[in-house]
């Protein structure tokens, strides 16, 4: 059955499906030889697909699977780093690292910890990182210093970053101890490094971040024991759900805004 080249991409869990479209842009994709131009629909069945020169769809694709996993200190949320550094995708059975696709959604920076989803559904990948998407994500933040209610609530409404103002988040003040403000954090979006970026702009800079959960999905389920650090388990029925629902909604805007 035919499909547009760069969905089969990311149904297989080789690249997110705008990756892939960056991929046929930039003459990275052939199909039969022939360099692949955007919206190509191709059968995987009957045509040879390939990609940096190497074949792929050899084999039937694998499961999807959809992991939760507890992001140590120090560890990269990339499938490789040119530095050497231990990435997320080490601290998985050797299993799950070669020819799954398996990959992190979005990241969480070499300084932060805590819950970050890991899957080879290039659907969902898109998703997720589109920014269109609302599934919130919750944080437990420490700053240096002590952030008055005036900049808390400034925080909160949004603040102007990279020219753009941020969304309105849910910023409540925990506690205090010596220099030290704890908080939780809670945002609509994404952007990179926003906690930390915004918490230097208002000038309490990030000691800790912590994210606790991605919308209901965290790192302790009801009757169960909290996830270590480093230690993963896969999503539950009723959490993929969730994200099954997200992805439906975000795809729709998305189809949605191309015809606006």
């Amino acid at each position: 059955m035919e499909e547009r080249l760069q969905k089969i991409i990311a149904q297989w869990g080789i690249a997110s499906r705008r990756e892939a479209e960056e991929m046929i842009k930039q003459s990275r994709v052939c199909v039969n030889g022939i360099l692949a131009h955007l919206g190509q629909k191709v059968d995987p069945q009957r045509d040879i697909i390939s990609i940096d020169g190497k074949q792929v769809f050899t084999t039937p694709p694998p499961r999807l699977m959809y992991i939760l996993l507890h992001k140590p200190l120090g560890v990269v949320s990339t499938c490789d780093d040119p530095q050497g550094r231990q990435t997320v995708l080490h601290l998985l059975p050797s299993k799950l690292q070669q020819g799954s696709g398996i990959h992190p959604v979005g990241r969480l920076d070499v300084n932060s910890t805590g819950a970050l989803i890991l899957t080879n559904d290039g659907e969902l990948t898109f998703a997720l990182t589109h920014p269109r998407h609302s599934i919130t994500k919750s944080y437990q933040v420490v700053v240096e210093g002590q952030p008055t209610a005036a900049v808390i609530e400034q925080w909160s409404n949004g603040i102007l970053l990279d020219g753009k103002m941020t969304k309105a988040a849910k910023v409540h003040l925990v506690k205090v101890r010596g220099n030290h403000t704890y908080l939780e954090i809670i945002l609509q979006e994404g952007r990179n490094r926003q906690i930390r970026r915004v918490a230097e702009q208002l000038g309490y800079p990030v000691i800790k971040l912590h994210r606790t959960a991605i919308g209901p999905i965290k790192l302790q389920i009801p009757d169960t024991p909290p996830l270590k650090v480093g230690e993963y388990r896969y999503l539950t029925s009723a959490e993929i759900t969730f994200l099954k629902q997200h992805i439906s909604h975000t795809l729709i805007h998305s189809k949605s805004e191309k015809f606006n």
